[in-house]
């Protein structure tokens, strides 16, 4: 690729680069010198899991590798016991050391999903600030001044509603500023919620006599209700680790425009491509669910394999199109006596409280044997030896079979 073409591939679905004309400096002096780039992505080991919504940012790093630069991916172990402020309306609560390194084993495994793990660095930025010392920490606060810090929109917010600030939290920026400090990265990405504290690291950089990272920040992802940020929390999201069958079930529930979006961030279409893709839908020339069953296709390709990704197609197709149940069914089994239909759904670990699995119900979600049950359903008597077929909205089965207590 020309330098202007990297340009257009690194900056698909990016939202801020400070500055494109210095990354093209960059290139143009890695091409000359064969130095590759060193692009850094940190992510503190909060969680022992990555959903696509993560992936966004990873695929941008496994874009610079395509281009043959150095990624870093590191791993915040030490900024993990404080707690990214970033987005937050009150303070995070801190892990502990036992739990950082459990989660940081996990994203070491689930990052090699995307990224070639010969050419990625691993790193931990335990390396350098466990060796720092109280003088040190006094001389890195002051390169900056209380008022920029508080000058965060989140930080702004809370002060405004009488939320508390911990002091530690004040100290998060400047550490994932060093961090670039310590590893002299051309490039920091992150998301747009990151974009204060990459901020930091082009300061500290030049504060520390180095040339100063270029900064990408990235969009962020809706999740399956296309409003909600993807977020655990929220249930909205689509885990990288789940099963193809799942996964795919999942992408096809998103809406036609959310399709878009998800082609965009998560796929290597261009948006030449992506906008002639929306033209043949707007058309009808394609239909638009061939184009989802597509997306859908590539995405489960990414975390397992192409032939995952068919035998998902295929298992999607039998079960809601041909409308068929599938053949391989979970067995649980469960005492033999009378149940009420919420307590069994809970009981079958199916819903988390028989609270949940009451709406669950109320909103057509549970069929039992293939009929759609309802509150005024009789109870459910499960027989030894007999089984039932319990149904879950539209991806979950489970036979249910009864043992004699």
């Amino acid at each position: 690729m020309t330098i202007e073409e990297q340009l257009a591939y690194l900056k698909k679905g990016v939202v801020d680069m400070i500055r494109e004309n210095d990354l093209r400096k960059k290139l143009e002096r890695s091409a000359k010198t064969g130095k590759p780039l060193r692009v850094k992505l940190g992510a503190d080991p909060t969680a022992p899991d990555i959903h696509i919504g993560h992936t966004v940012v990873i695929r941008k790093l496994r874009a610079f590798q395509e281009l043959g630069h150095t990624v870093i991916f590191l791993i915040g172990d030490f900024t993990g016991m404080i707690g990214d402020p970033s987005g937050k309306n009150v303070t995070r609560p801190p892990l502990s050391r036992e739990q950082v390194d459990a989660n940081a084993e996990t994203y070491k495994q689930q990052i090699f999903k995307l990224l070639d793990p010969k050419k990625t660095e691993i790193r931990f930025n335990s390396e350098w600030m466990d060796k720092f010392t109280a003088a040190d920490f006094v001389k890195l606060t002051s390169k900056t001044t209380v008022k920029q810090i508080l000058e965060r929109d989140d930080f702004e917010k809370r002060m405004r509603d009488e939320k508390p600030i911990g002091l530690h939290e004040l100290l998060y920026p400047l550490v994932q500023g060093y961090d670039s400090v310590a590893l002299e990265a051309d490039v920091e990405l992150g998301g747009t919620d990151q974009k204060f504290n990459l901020l930091s690291g082009r300061n500290l950089q030049r504060e520390s006599g180095q040339e100063p990272q270029v900064i990408m920040t990235t969009q962020l992802l809706e999740g399956l209700d296309g409003v909600q940020k993807m977020s655990k929390s929220l249930n909205n999201y689509i885990g990288i680790d789940e099963p193809a069958n799942e996964m795919f079930g999942k992408i096809m529930s998103i809406s036609d425009d959310l399709m878009w979006r998800y082609y965009e961030l998560l796929t290597d279409a261009t948006i030449d491509d992506i906008n002639s893709l929306k033209f043949k839908s707007e058309s009808e020339a394609e239909n638009p669910r061939d184009l989802k069953v597509n997306l859908a296709k590539q995405i489960v390709k990414d975390f397992h394999s192409w032939q995952d990704a068919d035998d998902a197609e295929e298992e999607f197709n039998r079960r809601f199109v041909k409308k068929e149940v599938p053949d391989e069914l979970e067995v649980r089994k469960l005492a033999s006596r009378v149940y009420k239909l919420s307590e069994l759904v809970a009981a079958a670990n199916l819903a988390a409280s028989k609270g949940e699995a009451k709406r669950l119900i109320e909103q057509g979600g549970v069929k039992i044997n293939g009929e759609k049950a309802t509150l005024s359903s009789a109870e459910i008597e499960i027989k030894a030896g007999e089984s039932v077929l319990l149904q879950v909205g539209k991806l979950k089965y489970l036979k249910i079979m009864g043992v004699s207590e």
